[in-house]
């Protein structure tokens, strides 16, 4: 079979960046003399396995202990991981990928195409249970959905590893975006033997062994995670960062202080506090886009209250919310006002005409919403009690009671349910909730990582809205030659369905010690690694 051949030197032929290289270090710059890096986590990371983990910040720190075949620079662009380059047959559907020699795991073993075999059979093998699997249909890769649904064993899987270091996937349709996804943690390497050895303890600090540019060396749950440097790692020469200390604090006012007490170099700012630190810090403040959205999912399932079942209440509800006055008000940091699922700033994608939002003010959204609750036999004489659910914040809680409030003046009575992170998403993965706070972050920067995931197939959509033609769409957008029309259509019907209510889209706003180079500022997934960070002596 024919192929073309995508070299990582020819950037425009895959979006690879030309250079491969870790930290680059202007000349002149004095480093610091000690290489340490020490970020804020809000939240205990639930799973170190790539396999496993599904939260941004486990994505994080895995993308520092594990490699997959490709990265991204801090402008979003390709570049080569474990994998050099790739060719594409003609008709778009085998993909293969030439693996550099030199890339190794922590215990000196070479990385090989094997690695990756196991990995993602292990993904999508249902005895994993992994919420990610659906990501191997999603790629499109051959055969996942019957190996996800147990009705072809693992090795039919469209995965094979030609040689050592040629690795050949197959998918059952063109896919252009095919390569973007591959940055995501759940397709990075593991090693068999590990996992083999120690069972589900071989994510603890002496037992876990990656390919990525750091070590673990410590996990104290809820607490710390601490990274250090890797030899073994193929660019070990051009990584200047020494240690990675991730720090849990519950609490974002309080790592605000330790911010400003020197004890940390990134955390993000506080709901409401954007200007004021702006103004006192300018060389710190930072707010740029970031590829999530922020929205109340809506249990519309077996589980879920009857009266979400009704379209009526769920679009009051939406309606009745004040988005203006959550952005411009609580978070005051640079986020939109959302009355779409898929953020503003995902490539090529438009969003189409929205009624509510294009078409009404605040007041007529608001009159709308009395009528159809009315009209749904509700109203102040017979009020709808739901409980609005979210994790521990202090800006999800502002906003929750706001929310709260908002829909009180349509005759909805939100109750407050406040859970840590690990208990608020185990509650919506049992469909445990009413409605509740969630946020997803793209996966990638292509609208299908929004979409997809409110399909019947998605390993997300917790609130089990359920629609034929909404699957349909999405199956024949994966065939499109373009299909972003098809994506407007999706986001269509959902503002029509509502089973979601979406607030705002995010903005990246973050404290910064001006001595840390390297971090992306201009790449909408917002995706960093250690390797490629350098702490100066003093601001440069």
């Amino acid at each position: 079979m024919k192929m073309r051949t995508f070299l990582a030197s020819t950037a425009i032929a895959v979006g690879l960046a030309a250079s491969a290289h870790a930290a680059s270090v202007p000349d002149g710059v004095t480093l610091a003399d000690e290489q340490t890096y020490t970020f804020w986590l809000l939240d205990a990371i639930k799973s170190m396995d790539p396999q496993i983990n599904t939260d941004v910040e486990g994505s994080d720190i895995l993308r520092n202990l594990f490699e997959g075949l490709y990265n991204e620079d801090g402008d979003g662009n390709l570049t080569p991981g474990v994998a050099l380059d790739h060719t594409l047959s003609d008709d778009g559907l085998t993909y293969t990928f030439n693996l550099r020699d030199t890339a190794k795991w922590s215990n000196g073993e070479p990385v090989t195409a094997q690695d990756f075999v196991y990995s993602w059979r292990r993904l999508a093998d249902p005895a994993t249970a992994s919420e990610y699997a659906w990501y191997m249909e999603l790629m499109q890769v051959e055969n996942a959905a019957a190996v996800i649904a147990g009705d072809m064993p693992t090795d039919q899987l469209g995965v094979k590893a030609i040689d050592d270091h040629t690795l050949e996937v197959k998918i059952i349709t063109p896919l252009p975006y095919f390569p973007q996804m591959l940055v995501h943690g759940s397709t990075f390497p593991i090693l068999q033997s590990v996992v083999e050895e120690f069972g589900d303890n071989w994510t603890q600090p002496g037992n876990l062994v990656g390919n990525g540019a750091y070590n673990l060396t410590e996990h104290q749950l809820g607490e710390r995670v601490v990274m250090t440097k890797n030899d073994t790692y193929w660019d070990a020469e051009n990584t200047v960062m020494e240690t990675l200390t991730a720090l849990t604090i519950n609490d974002n006012n309080q790592a605000l202080t330790r911010y400003l007490a020197g004890e940390l170099d990134r955390v993000q700012i506080p709901a409401g506090q954007y200007p004021r630190l702006k103004e006192e810090y300018p060389d710190q403040a930072i707010s740029t886009p970031y590829n999530c959205s922020y929205i109340y999912m809506l249990n519309v399932g077996e589980k879920g209250p009857e009266a979400l079942k009704d379209k009526r209440v769920r679009q009051a509800m939406s309606f009745a919310i004040d988005r203006d006055v959550i952005v411009d008000r609580i978070l005051q940091g640079g986020q939109k006002a959302a009355y779409n699922w898929t953020h503003w700033a995902i490539a090529d994608f438009e969003r189409p005409h929205i009624a509510y939002a294009d078409d009404m003010d605040q007041a007529e959204r608001i009159a709308k919403a009395k009528e159809l609750m009315q009209e749904a036999g509700y109203g102040p004489d017979n009020p709808l009690t739901l409980r609005l659910q979210y994790n521990t914040d202090d800006s999800h809680k502002k906003i929750a009671i706001a929310a709260s409030q908002m829909l009180k003046a349509i005759g909805v009575n939100a109750e407050l349910d406040n859970y840590e992170w690990k208990i608020h998403t185990d509650r919506m993965q049992n469909q445990d909730f009413d409605m509740a706070r969630y946020a997803w972050c793209g996966d990638y920067n292509e609208a299908s990582t929004y979409l997809d995931l409110m399909t019947s197939y998605s390993g997300h959509n917790n609130g089990q809205w359920f629609n034929d033609q909404y699957d349909k769409i999405m199956a024949d957008s994966k065939t499109a030659a373009d299909p972003q029309p098809l994506y407007k259509e999706a986001e269509a019907l959902l503002a029509d369905e509502m089973p979601i209510i979406p607030i705002y889209h995010y903005a990246k706003v973050d404290m910064i010690n001006p001595v840390i180079k390297g971090l992306p500022q201009n790449n909408v997934q917002n995706t960093w690694y250690g390797k490629d960070l350098y702490r100066v002596a003093a601001e440069e």
